[in-house]
């Protein structure tokens, strides 16, 4: 329905990979990103679009060899006082791993 909120952890499904070949994604509010450019810095998977002045991955879904270096991008981001917009999920669970200021896991995205 229309008048029901959006959930974060349904962002993308529609057209995911397999839970079980890529069990992480990325939550990206890219409408708060600031450009800092952290992200690109420490991960393989970001790069900054110079034009457009945002971040951007390169893949929204992984496994388990990409997910150190896009923890630590969301953990980077200055964004949203160090909130970060980059937010890295177990699909698994619709948990956050990364960056999790609450530190229960649950989603951050703040729309």
């Amino acid at each position: 329905m229309a008048d029901e909120p959006i959930d974060p952890s349904d962002i993308g499904e529609t057209d995911a990979p397999p839970v079980e070949e890529a069990p992480y994604k990325i939550i990206f509010e890219a409408n708060k990103c600031i450009a800092a450019g952290k992200c690109a810095e420490v991960s393989a998977n970001w790069e900054m679009d110079l034009s457009a002045g945002l971040a951007q991955p390169r893949t929204y879904f992984f496994g388990e060899e990409d997910l150190d270096h896009n923890v630590r991008a969301a953990e980077v981001c200055p964004a949203k006082k160090d909130r970060g917009v980059i937010h890295v999920v177990d699909r698994r669970t619709n948990e956050e791993i990364a960056p999790d200021p609450e530190g229960d896991g649950t989603l951050s995205v703040d729309w």
